[in-house]
C-alpha cells in the first residue's frame, strides 16, 4: 500500500470551488524514474528551481572531484549516491514545489494504486467526511476524513509520554 499526499490547487479567478481534476496526488517513497533520469524527471514535473539546484551540485560536485583529484571510480560512486539522494527526495521535491505555487494540502490517502487512492479520497470528498471552510481562509479544512472522528475523551489525570498535566496527582 502507498501512502498519496492529496494537494489542491490554487482557485482561478472565476472559480468557486475547486476542480477536482486537477487534483495532484504525490507518492511517497522512492522514484526510481527520479533516479534513473534525475534532470529529466525534473524538468517532466516543471520543477524548475529544483533542477537548477541539481545542476549546480552536480556541476560543483563534478568540478570538486577533480580538484582532489578523485578516480573515476569514485567519480561514478558519487554520482550514483546524488541520484540516490535525488529518487528517495523526489516526493519531497514536488511537495515543496506544489506548495511554493500556491496548491494546498488537503490530506492523506492510502492505496494499492493511484485509481484506488484516488476513488478512496473523491468517496471521502464528496460524502462531505471532511469538514469544510466556514468563512473566508480563516478557517481550514482537516487534513484527511479521519479527521472528522471525534476522539474519545482521556481523564485530565493521565499523563502523556514523560510529562504530566499541571495540578494532575503524581
Amino acid at each position: 500500500m502507498s501512502v498519496y499526499t492529496v494537494y489542491e490547487p490554487p482557485l482561478k479567478a472565476h472559480q468557486s470551488a475547486p476542480d477536482p481534476e486537477r487534483f495532484v496526488f504525490v507518492r511517497d517513497g522512492f522514484s526510481f524514474w527520479a533516479f534513473l533520469l534525475g534532470p529529466w524527471w525534473m524538468l517532466r514535473h516543471r520543477l524548475w528551481l529544483a533542477f537548477v539546484c541539481y545542476v549546480i551540485l552536480a556541476v560543483a560536485l563534478s568540478i570538486a572531484l577533480r580538484l582532489i583529484g578523485a578516480s573515476a571510480a569514485v567519480a561514478i560512486i558519487a554520482g550514483a549516491l546524488f541520484s540516490l539522494l535525488v529518487g528517495f527526495e523526489a516526493a519531497t521535491l514536488r511537495r515543496f514545489t506544489l506548495s511554493r505555487r500556491g496548491w494546498r494540502n488537503v490530506g492523506l490517502v492510502v492505496g494499492d494504486d493511484i485509481e484506488s487512492a484516488e476513488r478512496r479520497f473523491f468517496d471521502a470528498w464528496v460524502n462531505k467526511s471532511w469538514t469544510e471552510r466556514s468563512s473566508g481562509d480563516s478557517a481550514t479544512r482537516a487534513s484527511s476524513p479521519a479527521m472528522g472522528v471525534p476522539m474519545a475523551r482521556r481523564p485530565s489525570s493521565e499523563v502523556i509520554g514523560l510529562f504530566p498535566q499541571p495540578g494532575a496527582p503524581q
